[in-house]
Protein backbone atom coordinates (compact mmCIF):
# COMPACT_ATOMS: atom_id res chain seq x y z
CA UNK A 1 0.00 0.00 0.00
CA UNK A 2 1.39 3.19 -1.17
CA UNK A 3 1.94 6.42 1.96
CA UNK A 4 -0.63 8.91 2.19
CA UNK A 5 0.35 12.70 1.82
CA UNK A 6 -0.03 14.65 4.59
CA UNK A 7 -0.32 18.44 5.09
CA UNK A 8 1.82 19.56 8.30
CA UNK A 9 3.66 22.93 9.12
CA UNK A 10 6.98 23.25 7.01
CA UNK A 11 10.01 22.64 8.78
CA UNK A 12 13.17 25.15 9.09
CA UNK A 13 15.25 22.32 7.02
CA UNK A 14 12.41 21.98 4.46
CA UNK A 15 13.41 25.12 3.03
CA UNK A 16 15.63 24.29 0.38
CA UNK A 17 13.25 21.23 -0.70
CA UNK A 18 10.77 24.14 -0.58
CA UNK A 19 12.75 26.45 -2.65
CA UNK A 20 13.07 23.24 -5.48
CA UNK A 21 9.54 22.32 -5.80
CA UNK A 22 8.53 26.20 -6.09
CA UNK A 23 11.49 26.43 -9.11
CA UNK A 24 10.19 22.88 -11.04
CA UNK A 25 6.65 24.16 -10.59
CA UNK A 26 6.51 27.96 -11.81
CA UNK A 27 8.21 26.60 -14.73
CA UNK A 28 5.04 26.18 -16.33
CA UNK A 29 4.58 29.86 -15.46
CA UNK A 30 7.32 31.05 -16.54
CA UNK A 31 6.86 29.17 -20.06
CA UNK A 32 2.91 30.47 -20.45
CA UNK A 33 3.91 33.99 -19.86
CA UNK A 34 7.17 33.80 -21.70
CA UNK A 35 8.66 35.55 -18.69
CA UNK A 36 11.81 33.56 -16.72
CA UNK A 37 11.68 36.34 -14.35
CA UNK A 38 8.75 35.33 -12.11
CA UNK A 39 9.90 36.16 -8.59
CA UNK A 40 9.28 32.74 -7.15
CA UNK A 41 12.09 31.39 -9.53
CA UNK A 42 14.63 34.11 -8.96
CA UNK A 43 13.77 33.95 -4.43
CA UNK A 44 16.43 33.18 -2.56
CA UNK A 45 17.52 30.26 -0.12
CA UNK A 46 17.90 33.30 2.63
CA UNK A 47 14.66 35.13 1.66
CA UNK A 48 12.66 32.10 1.59
CA UNK A 49 14.26 31.08 4.92
CA UNK A 50 13.17 34.23 6.25
CA UNK A 51 9.38 33.54 5.00
CA UNK A 52 9.23 30.44 7.12
CA UNK A 53 10.17 32.10 10.43
CA UNK A 54 7.85 35.28 9.53
CA UNK A 55 4.84 33.62 8.08
CA UNK A 56 2.64 30.75 8.20
CA UNK A 57 3.91 27.78 5.62
CA UNK A 58 2.06 24.46 5.08
CA UNK A 59 3.63 21.65 3.17
CA UNK A 60 2.07 18.41 1.49
CA UNK A 61 4.56 15.95 2.47
CA UNK A 62 4.56 12.12 0.33
CA UNK A 63 7.25 10.88 3.19
CA UNK A 64 9.86 12.68 3.50
CA UNK A 65 9.48 14.65 0.27
CA UNK A 66 7.80 17.73 -0.18
CA UNK A 67 5.72 17.73 -2.75
CA UNK A 68 3.22 20.60 -2.12
CA UNK A 69 3.49 24.15 -0.42
CA UNK A 70 1.56 27.01 0.25
CA UNK A 71 2.13 30.81 2.39
CA UNK A 72 -0.04 32.93 4.11
CA UNK A 73 -0.20 35.53 6.50
CA UNK A 74 -2.62 37.81 7.94
CA UNK A 75 -1.91 41.65 6.75
CA UNK A 76 -2.74 44.72 8.58
CA UNK A 77 -6.57 45.11 7.22
CA UNK A 78 -7.14 41.75 8.94
CA UNK A 79 -7.21 39.52 5.81
CA UNK A 80 -5.41 36.25 5.02
CA UNK A 81 -3.12 37.20 1.81
CA UNK A 82 -2.19 33.90 -0.06
CA UNK A 83 0.80 32.76 -1.85
CA UNK A 84 2.83 30.70 -3.72
CA UNK A 85 0.14 27.57 -3.84
CA UNK A 86 2.63 25.15 -5.32
CA UNK A 87 2.20 21.33 -6.13
CA UNK A 88 4.70 18.83 -7.90
CA UNK A 89 3.44 18.41 -11.49
CA UNK A 90 3.59 14.34 -10.59
CA UNK A 91 1.00 15.12 -7.60
CA UNK A 92 -1.12 17.67 -9.42
CA UNK A 93 -5.06 16.87 -9.83
CA UNK A 94 -5.24 14.74 -6.94
CA UNK A 95 -6.59 17.71 -4.29
CA UNK A 96 -3.43 18.80 -2.77
CA UNK A 97 -3.42 22.19 -3.67
CA UNK A 98 -7.30 22.01 -2.28
CA UNK A 99 -5.82 20.73 0.98
CA UNK A 100 -3.32 22.90 1.26
CA UNK A 101 -5.34 25.52 0.52
CA UNK A 102 -8.08 24.96 3.03
CA UNK A 103 -5.35 24.11 5.23
CA UNK A 104 -3.88 27.48 5.50
CA UNK A 105 -7.47 29.45 5.19
CA UNK A 106 -8.20 27.65 8.74
CA UNK A 107 -4.95 28.46 10.10
CA UNK A 108 -5.33 31.97 9.33
CA UNK A 109 -8.77 32.53 10.44
CA UNK A 110 -7.29 30.74 13.82
CA UNK A 111 -4.75 33.54 14.01
CA UNK A 112 -7.46 35.77 13.22
CA UNK A 113 -8.17 36.49 9.74
CA UNK A 114 -11.67 37.39 9.99
CA UNK A 115 -12.31 39.21 7.06
CA UNK A 116 -11.95 36.43 4.54
CA UNK A 117 -8.61 35.97 1.81
CA UNK A 118 -7.04 37.07 -0.96
CA UNK A 119 -4.64 35.91 -3.45
CA UNK A 120 -3.60 36.32 -7.01
CA UNK A 121 -2.83 34.56 -9.90
CA UNK A 122 -1.74 35.34 -13.98
CA UNK A 123 -4.85 35.67 -16.36
CA UNK A 124 -3.65 33.03 -18.63
CA UNK A 125 -3.71 30.52 -15.54
CA UNK A 126 -6.67 28.82 -16.26
CA UNK A 127 -6.05 25.97 -13.86
CA UNK A 128 -5.18 28.23 -11.08
CA UNK A 129 -8.30 30.31 -11.33
CA UNK A 130 -10.41 27.45 -11.71
CA UNK A 131 -9.54 26.01 -8.42
CA UNK A 132 -9.66 29.14 -6.74
CA UNK A 133 -13.02 29.80 -8.11
CA UNK A 134 -14.01 26.61 -7.35
CA UNK A 135 -13.28 26.83 -3.45
CA UNK A 136 -15.53 30.67 -3.29
CA UNK A 137 -12.63 33.09 -4.91
CA UNK A 138 -14.65 35.63 -6.61
CA UNK A 139 -12.09 38.56 -8.73
CA UNK A 140 -11.81 41.51 -7.11
CA UNK A 141 -9.28 43.20 -9.78
CA UNK A 142 -7.16 43.02 -13.03
CA UNK A 143 -4.40 44.97 -13.43
CA UNK A 144 -2.31 44.97 -16.22
CA UNK A 145 1.46 44.26 -15.50
CA UNK A 146 2.75 44.10 -19.27
CA UNK A 147 1.51 43.19 -22.78
CA UNK A 148 2.06 40.04 -21.56
CA UNK A 149 0.73 39.41 -18.24
CA UNK A 150 -2.25 41.11 -16.19
CA UNK A 151 -2.98 39.93 -12.59
CA UNK A 152 -6.09 38.47 -11.23
CA UNK A 153 -6.74 39.27 -7.66
CA UNK A 154 -9.40 37.03 -6.52
CA UNK A 155 -11.14 37.06 -2.64
CA UNK A 156 -13.46 35.35 -0.44
CA UNK A 157 -15.26 35.80 2.98
CA UNK A 158 -13.98 33.33 5.91
CA UNK A 159 -16.53 30.36 5.22
CA UNK A 160 -18.94 29.85 8.03
CA UNK A 161 -17.58 26.33 8.75
CA UNK A 162 -14.30 28.24 9.72
CA UNK A 163 -16.04 31.55 11.36
CA UNK A 164 -17.66 29.47 14.43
Amino acid sequence: MGMSVIIAAARPEEAEQILKLQYLGYQSEAELYGDWTLEPLTQTLESLQAELSEHRVLVARLGDEVVGSVRGWVDENGVGQIGRLVVHPRMQRHGLGRRLLEGLEAQLTADGAAGGFELFTGHRSLGNLRLYRRLGYRETEVREVSRRLSIVTLAKPVPATLAA
